[in-house]
């Protein structure tokens, strides 16, 4: 990590006492161009570039994908705690800090806290999730009651932290040891880092919010596309937001260029367009 040089401190210390005296003086597009110079060199020196878009990889998991997934993950509180994250959507953060008080247990809703909107949004717990939350609930009683009524209680032995509640970047090593463990670890690439000293990052394909992609795009899929009801289920500001995450499987996508260039749909076609003239 470098250190600012002392010459470099008491610059800027002169310059924003100058900044201080002209600003007020200055016109606004004056503002708003010395911002965009200050913002453009963030950018360039301390901002990650980021990888060249997937494109039409899928970052979301199949049903197979899952199916193996879940099936390997053998404790109780990692499991439905991922399958929280496949059949609602939750992210991760969200996820890790359910708390008893955010569910009403009559109608089997959920109060979730939207990270990124911030706002207080409520779903509905499938009955198969809801019956099997209640098994865990039933189960691990004490542990739950001892994190506060967090369902997803840290191992005391294991974490020194204050929070009662499960690490999001352990839950992010205990995902990566499962998709490892049933040979899911496709990497597609690695990041592009401005600074030296720090190392490329390698980008894999499956991630804890890959199970936030299944959900949204099987929800999509049951509603037959309908893009309002899922942008409500995903808990997104913007529909663009919610587009992101619908994926056409790889199959659907194979199978559609082979009907639409196939020589008997392409002769159909003429067909019908000799017929309407």
């Amino acid at each position: 990590m470098t250190t600012t040089p002392a010459s470099a401190i008491e610059a800027l210390e002169r310059i924003q006492g100058e900044l201080k005296v002209l600003m007020p003086q200055l016109s606004k597009w004056r503002v708003e161009e010395l911002r965009t110079q200050i913002c453009q060199f963030h950018e360039t020196r301390w901002v990650r570039k980021k990888f060249t878009k997937y494109g039409s990889l899928n970052k979301g998991f199949a049903e197979s994908e899952l199916k193996v997934f879940l099936e390997a993950v053998k404790e109780p509180r990692f499991k439905l705690l991922f399958e929280y994250q496949a059949y609602l959507g939750l992210r991760i953060g969200e996820v890790c800090k359910l708390n008893l008080a955010d569910f009403d247990f009559k109608i089997k809703e959920l109060r979730i806290r939207t990270e990124k909107a911030h706002t207080l949004d409520t779903l509905q717990v499938p009955q198969f999730l809801f019956e099997q939350t209640l098994e865990y609930i039933r189960a691990y009683q004490k542990e739950i009651e001892s994190a506060k009524g967090y369902l997803f209680y840290k191992d005391k032995k294991l974490s020194r932290r204050e929070e009662p509640y499960i690490n999001l970047n352990y839950m992010g090593l205990v995902f990566r040891h499962y998709i490892s463990m049933t040979g899911l670890n496709e990497v597609y690439g690695s990041t592009d880092e401005t600074e030296p000293d720090r190392a490329k990052r390698t980008l894999h394909r499956l991630t804890t919010h890959s199970l936030r992609h299944y959900a949204i795009t099987t929800f999509s899929r049951a509603v037959n596309g309908n893009i309002i009801l899922t942008k409500a289920f995903a808990r997104h500001r913007e529909i663009g937001s919610t587009q992101v995450y619908i994926h056409t499987d790889k199959r659907e996508l194979y199978d559609a260029i082979e009907i639409a260039f196939s020589k008997n749909y392409t002769k159909t076609l003429l067909q019908n367009q000799n017929i309407t003239k």
